[in-house]
């Protein structure tokens, strides 16, 4: 008899393991196959305050970049033009962010950085409105890209200014490349070849 009582208890036990694994599974596909979510859905302020729908890049991959005036890595603006100009016929568009997140380095308004941007380094690829790439007031949009559960790709943290997120041409988030690598480094560029 108490034989039996081990044995059922035995099976009982293990039924119920096997129905928690079956969950865990089901929990753990779900994860794996998150929807990857696309910059397309936002609109934003550009530069001069007008609207931006990213909508309008579909087809186009997007590499996003905070940036700043008066950073050490300011000079990558000129790599960026460069790139940009390079690439603009080959569907691939920058999209600036200007942050004063890091020791105040982009204190300037709008008009100011604009100014700036096309004065000393001649910047045609489209630049956005001011806006907080990290804390509490973070933006939207970087909120998408720092965020694994509105990408579907990963978490990550903004470490500095010029960090760069690359995204497909459906939107959605390949890469992020450190502040400190250069637009034009051969892994960004092989990304844009498709290589």
């Amino acid at each position: 008899m108490i034989k039996k009582f081990v044995q059922l208890f035995m099976f009982g036990l293990t039924l119920i393991g096997c129905k928690q694994q079956e969950s865990l599974n089901k929990k753990l596909e779900t994860n794996n196959d998150m929807e990857k979510q696309s910059i397309h859905q936002f609109v934003v302020k550009d530069i001069e305050g007008n609207d931006f729908n990213f909508e309008k890049l579909s087809g186009k991959k997007i590499m996003v970049v905070n940036t700043a005036s008066k950073c050490g890595l300011t000079p990558q603006y000129k790599q960026l033009e460069e790139v940009f100009n390079h690439y603009k016929s080959d569907n691939l568009i920058i999209i600036g962010f200007p942050a004063n997140n890091f020791m105040s380095q982009e204190p300037g308004t709008n008009d100011e950085i604009a100014t700036f941007c096309e004065r000393n380094y001649g910047v045609t690829f489209p630049m956005m409105s001011k806006i907080s790439v990290k804390g509490d007031d973070m933006h939207e949009v970087y909120q998408f890209l720092t965020q694994k559960a509105k990408n579907g790709v990963a978490d990550s943290e903004v470490e500095w200014n010029f960090q760069k997120y690359l995204l497909n041409e459906k939107g959605e988030l390949e890469m992020i490349i450190s502040p400190r690598t250069l637009p034009n480094d051969e892994k960004v560029l092989n990304w844009i070849e498709g290589k």
